[in-house]
């Protein structure tokens, strides 16, 4: 492979992107536009969840059990209902999603040391939310409930019954239980992934479509040579996307980065890399700019959005889709990154996801290579 002739190719295709505006500015766009978006619209984080009250009673004691509601930051108060038809249509019309009915009884009952029904009412549309805003529901419950137990017995002159579990929790690597925290290093895989499948997927079938495959056949550049000039241009614009969302994520959403910072660029290139290159073996063997692109957003962006545990739990996929996401390499980075930025943890750690990438490279650059037939059929 003869230096010369890789330069020739890079500055050419270097030549054709600075010509080329639109794609440029895309691509240094899409890394902003994704973080800006799932940075700020996408959110795990189940709080302020609109909470409908029908209280019956009107005490002071149904106000006291309230207030533990409207207290914490998990629930929001809507307007009072003052009949179970307006609570219906509160969680029918998605004014509410999760609604509290106490009896009329509920003081009455309380103070003569009767069991109180209340009844807690989730909108289960979107299950996540439903089963987060429940639990919270019954902690809140339990919580009160203790309180009065305790309240009772030391009214009685007994002495407060000593739990016999305390359990006291202590969150790592993500103490404030930010989703941010969390999706943001994934979404750096989702970012190189869709570099991959935007650009490199269509510089071998330009070439094809433009005629200009001919020329470049009969010049003595040989398929090594072609293919890491083709991967140069956009192995930078990579990187600059990479440090676009580096900045980004340190600046702009204060998500913590507790590992090496060359550790998290070098696992970046080694993915990189292998993202690209995959992304012109598609090229290669497809010949055409819209079935390479269809192909590679198949194979390259979707994997890493859905099968790389970016948004989704792997553990809780199905035990054939589980299987499948052995052979996504994106799933392998998101845990790296995952690593890096929220543990801090090095090679002692991830050494098998760094050692899995470092074959991914080399193994889908030399299929490039393999594939890249200096002939015209």
């Amino acid at each position: 492979m003869k230096l010369g002739r890789v330069w020739a190719i890079a500055r050419k295709e270097f030549l054709h992107v600075y010509r080329d505006p639109r794609s440029l500015i895309m691509a240094l766009a899409i890394p902003v536009l994704l973080l800006v978006l799932f940075g700020y619209a996408l959110t795990l984080d189940v709080d302020q969840v609109p909470l409908a009250v029908w209280d019956q009673s009107g005490t002071a004691d149904s106000r006291q059990f309230v207030a533990q509601f409207s207290g914490s930051r998990y629930f929001q108060l809507t307007d009072p209902v003052s009949s179970y038809k307006e609570l219906t249509y509160m969680l029918d019309s998605g004014k509410a999603l999760t609604a509290l009915t106490l009896p009329r009884t509920f003081a009455d009952d309380l103070n003569a040391g009767r069991q109180v029904k209340v009844q807690f009412i989730v909108d289960g549309s979107d299950s996540n939310t439903a089963t987060i805003a429940l639990g919270y529901a019954q902690a809140i419950t339990n919580i009160y409930s203790n309180g009065i137990l305790v309240d009772r017995i030391e009214r009685a002159g007994g002495r407060p019954p000593r739990f016999p579990l305390d359990v006291r929790a202590r969150v790592w690597f993500n103490p404030e239980l930010e989703s941010k925290n969390f999706i943001i290093p994934g979404l750096i895989a989702v970012i190189l992934s869709v570099i991959a499948s935007l650009l490199t997927a269509l510089t071998i079938a330009r070439e094809w479509e433009r005629g200009t495959m001919e020329q470049l056949i009969s010049t003595p550049v040989r398929p090594v040579e072609l293919v890491v000039g083709k991967l140069l241009p956009y192995i930078a614009i990579g990187f600059a996307d990479l440090i676009i969302a580096v900045v980004m994520g340190q600046y702009l959403f204060h998500v913590p980065l507790r590992g090496s910072l060359v550790l998290l660029f070098a696992t970046a290139g080694l993915f990189l890399l292998g993202a690209l290159a995959q992304g012109l073996t598609i090229s290669i063997v497809a010949k055409n700019q819209l079935l390479a692109g269809q192909i590679a957003l198949l194979s390259t962006f979707l994997p890493a959005f859905l099968l790389s545990g970016f948004a989704f739990a792997i553990s809780n996929m199905p035990l054939a889709l589980q299987l499948v996401t052995y052979i996504v390499p994106a799933r392998y980075f998101v845990t790296l990154l995952k690593g890096i930025y929220l543990k801090g943890v090095g090679l002692e750690v991830m050494g098998a996801e760094v050692a899995i990438l470092a074959v991914f490279a080399p193994l889908m650059l030399l299929i490039a290579i393999r594939k890249f037939k200096k002939k015209l059929v």
